[in-house]
């Protein structure tokens, strides 16, 4: 599958790497004036921010700016809220995507990667992000959700406009949030409206889909309102798919650049969890997160005032040698991995289990349909903007059939 060369190294990766590595040395906890706002890097301060929603905050909304149409979404969005709404909003969707229902979905991912893969049966080269790593994910919860198989594409279009980052610099400050949220506001306006209206079909023609079940969800005699569905379901489409898109093409080129490591998953099929799992510590699809300090706290030495902005950097803190051993090795037989890719406490991501079983079946699907897979010039490679995700945006592979 993955061929054991190590190739032109990806300069953005490199970039990526040094960077984090700098700010963490420079200290746990800095004040970062040109964006004003704190930013913690090493492992024990990520965490410990992540597991206290009382200190650190995940309602930003009277330090970040806002806007009409994402106020609509962020009734059901459940990452950007605190106990007691997080805890009853979350409690009512668990009831909805449970272990079992994710479980339940292995034969159909493996169908459809099988579909996706022979659309590609013939050639030697193609873009693994347009022929597996978008569509994958996107499909799977497409039709989890009892989306119409032609409004698909809808999500992949409002995914590259909402994630693109194409409206950011590298480093964002308020003002230039403030004129981001404005530049796609008309793309959250059109996914809420589509949300809803699907939401409210299927409130009146419910099926066997997560939505119907979203709507039959109860706790205590409470259930979820149309407008609390709504930020979920398009979380779920939207940041969901993105993830495992992120996901893959990350593998691939991590794969790619470690010498071995094809050789390695192919005599031991059981390294490829762990596999993923490094991979996520290494490249985390979402490097960063915000938190709002609710009162005076002393972190990592430093005194942080209330009502100021917080960024933790998962990047860094998972490289943070006091916790790994030689964190900026790549090593996919890694023993001990407490990378914090997918949060800590309370919001530990919700998707978690789908993404990695998704990566788990397409990667193997690909290494039993390849003999080898390799990135044959990343002068060809384009990435997605590294302040909103870290990913690829084009991945043109080259193959060998087995």
């Amino acid at each position: 599958m993955l061929g054991d060369r190590s190739g032109n190294e990806p300069i953005l990766l490199e970039e990526i790497s040094r960077r984090w590595r700098l700010l963490r040395e420079a200290g746990p906890v800095q004040y970062d004036e040109e964006r004003d706002q704190w930013q913690v890097f090493d492992h024990e301060g990520v965490a410990a921010v992540l597991a206290d929603p009382v200190t650190f905050s995940s309602e930003l909304s009277a330090l970040a700016p806002t806007q009409e149409d994402f106020e609509t979404f962020r009734q059901g969005n459940f990452v950007g809220m605190d106990p007691p709404e997080h805890r009853s909003l979350r409690t009512l969707v668990s009831q909805a995507f449970t272990p079992r229902v994710v479980a339940g979905l292995e034969p159909r991912i493996e169908a459809l990667c099988g579909r996706l893969l022979d659309d590609v049966a013939d050639h030697d080269r193609f873009d693994l992000v347009d022929a597996l790593a978008y569509p994958l994910p996107i499909i799977v919860i497409a039709e989890l959700l009892g989306v119409p198989p032609e409004d698909h594409r809808l999500f992949q279009e409002w995914a590259a406009v909402l994630f693109g980052g194409d409206q950011l610099g590298e480093a964002p400050d308020m003002a230039d949030l403030a004129k981001a949220l404005e530049a796609i506001a008309p793309t959250v306006r059109a996914m809420n409206g589509y949300v809803l209206d699907h939401i409210r079909h299927r409130r009146a023609h419910p099926g066997d889909d997560l939505t119907s079940r979203l709507i039959a969800a109860e706790v205590d005699g409470v259930r979820l309102a149309d407008e609390q569905m709504v930020g979920f379901v398009a979380l779920l489409l939207v940041a969901g798919h993105v993830t495992t898109t992120a996901l893959l093409g990350n593998a691939v080129v991590a794969f790619d650049r470690s010498p071995g490591t094809d050789a390695a998953l192919r005599a031991d099929p059981g390294l490829l969890p762990p596999a993923i799992e490094e991979v996520l510590r290494w490249l985390p699809p979402f490097p960063e997160l915000g938190r709002r300090v609710t009162r005076p706290v002393v972190l990592g030495g430093r005194e942080l005032p209330a009502e100021t902005m917080l960024t933790v950097h998962l990047g860094s803190a998972n490289r943070d040698p006091s916790r790994f051993e030689s964190p900026e090795t790549f090593d996919v037989a890694r023993r001990t991995n407490p990378h914090l890719t997918f949060g800590h406490g309370i919001h530990f991501c919700f998707g978690a289990p789908l993404a990695r079983m998704e990566a788990r079946i397409a990667l193997r699907m690909l290494q039993d349909r390849f003999r080898s897979l390799v990135v044959p010039r990343y002068e060809d490679v384009t990435y997605q903007n590294p302040a909103v995700l870290l990913g690829v945006r084009r991945l043109p592979v080259e193959v060998v059939r087995t």
